[in-house]
């Protein structure tokens, strides 16, 4: 089983959100999605769970690994809404990973100004499978 994942920016926020279970078969999806993440928007990225079935060791070390790299392109990372067993493997030496009980929770701790013209608008991306997608119309 693998993941699903959508991006949205917003004006100094990114939200990249995932739907599956991030195990062994998903880390290197996931690493594609962090590297997508950390080349478009700006300021911090809240990593949104909602969605997320269960991960592994294997998946909680991945996400450790993107908080390092997006660290090093000074946007820190958030988690939002982890798996029900609530634990996160310790990130020793690594960024601090904050952590909220929710999407909306972690989005209040970074307000966003209202977009005010064309060119400061919400964008997003997702893979074809992500669970909210539906059908292109040609």
């Amino acid at each position: 089983m693998t993941i699903e994942w959508r991006y949205t920016t917003r004006p100094g926020l990114g939200v990249l959100s995932l739907s599956g279970h991030l195990g062994p078969d998903a880390v290197k999806r996931f690493h594609g999605a962090i590297d997508w993440v950390a080349a478009r928007g700006t300021g911090p990225v809240i990593l949104d769970l909602t969605h997320l079935r269960g991960w592994s060791s294997d998946g909680q070390l991945a996400i450790i690994r993107a908080a390092r790299l997006l660290a090093s392109h000074e946007r820190p990372l958030h988690l939002a809404a982890i798996p029900a067993d609530g634990s996160l493997v310790p990130n020793e030496g690594g960024p601090r990973i904050p952590v909220h009980g929710d999407l909306p929770t972690a989005l209040a701790v970074h307000p966003t100004e209202p977009l005010t013209t064309t060119t400061e608008r919400e964008r997003a991306w997702r893979t074809n499978h992500w669970p909210d997608a539906r059908p292109s119309r040609a």
